[in-house]
């Protein structure tokens, strides 16, 4: 199943990101894929603070690699060079336990789940296209 949305601005993509996070049970998969600047840690934050309370401090995990909130574990796998990382980092653990949000997930494609959600963002200025297969 596929659908795409035309989102107009970050308000827009926040609203779609809270209604988006009340379908997803644990344990599942959400791959965002898009070039730096087009949403993903904007989805993933408004994911997990809709999911734990919207006082959630939620530091992009580019540099820790990872971000646990008690269920959700936010992925961000741009630093990520070699794929035997990924167990080192937790992944395998998180994709059978927890919601996983994985920011630039193409060098774990062949451990993610059948069942992987993935949005695809692509866009110009504030408009973003948003695919979900």
């Amino acid at each position: 199943m596929k659908s795409n949305y035309e989102l107009k601005n970050i308000d827009e993509t926040r609203q779609f990101a809270r209604d988006f996070a009340h379908t997803l049970r644990a344990p599942v998969c959400v791959a965002l894929h898009g070039d730096l600047g087009m949403g993903k840690s904007e989805i993933a934050r408004t994911i997990i603070q809709t999911l734990r309370g919207p006082d959630t401090v939620v530091p992009s995990p580019t540099f820790t690699i990872v971000q646990n909130y008690d269920g959700i574990s936010h992925f961000d796998l741009y630093r990520i060079n070699d794929k035997s990382e990924l167990t080192e980092i937790g992944l395998p653990y998180a994709l059978q336990n927890d919601i996983t949000l994985i920011e630039w997930p193409e060098i774990a494609t062949d451990i993610l789940p059948e069942n992987t959600i993935h949005i695809y963002l692509t866009g110009d200025g504030d408009t973003r296209t948003l695919r979900i297969e």
